[in-house]
């Protein structure tokens, strides 16, 4: 963790990113504007854009620290002590389902969630890869740990993280609910720690 201080124009853009945050998630993209992220910014519209070209350079900001936070959280859960399945259980909860939380409990979830393909796509696909290599990279200890030759078996640590995230992914359209998506994080889980068993 980088722990110099932030520069007054980092602190600036990290209020500017908080304030377009709060007002998407209350009044939603289209109807949040440059005039209303100045102000909850508590700085001069003119400032503003000495920072962001418009709102779509802000969100896409948004979902770029989003997603890195996201990756980072799963990279602290899974650097954790215990047994893989707890910290693979951890990762999911703090780096997609509690981080969701807050944009899908927003009326405007659905469209940001549609500003964050149709915007951030890219950023998207970077967090997509970043995350499945930082789950690659714990099965795949826990594999060698186990002395588990993952190839012999026609499988690979980025194939197990790609087909966990997949099946995340594919969740999300039939259970809504946290607490159904967790139920179906663990039995998913549950078939990786399987393939891991020697």
């Amino acid at each position: 963790m980088n722990d110099t201080p932030q520069t007054q124009e980092e602190q600036k853009r990290a209020r500017i990113l908080e304030g377009a945050m709060k007002l998407a998630l209350a009044y939603g993209y289209s109807r949040t504007t440059m005039d209303d992220i100045a102000r909850a910014s508590e700085i001069s519209r003119p400032a503003l854009y000495l920072l962001f070209k418009n709102k779509a350079d802000i969100f896409r900001a948004i979902a770029e620290m989003f997603l890195k936070n996201s990756v980072e959280r799963a990279r602290s859960a899974l650097s954790a002590d215990g047994p893989l399945a707890a910290r693979l259980e951890t990762a999911i909860e703090t780096a997609l389902i509690s981080m969701m939380r807050q944009i899908s409990e927003s009326p405007h979830g659905a469209e940001l969630l549609d500003m964050k393909n149709s915007l951030a796509g890219d950023i998207a696909l970077v967090w997509r890869n970043d995350l499945v290599a930082v789950l690659a990279e714990a099965i795949a200890t826990e594999a060698a740990g186990a002395g588990v030759d993952l190839a012999a078996r026609g499988l690979s640590a980025t194939g197990l993280a790609n087909l966990l995230l997949d099946g995340l992914e594919g969740m999300k359209m039939r259970v809504r609910d946290a607490e159904g998506q967790r139920a179906g994080a663990r039995e998913l889980i549950r078939v990786i720690d399987m393939v891991l068993k020697p």
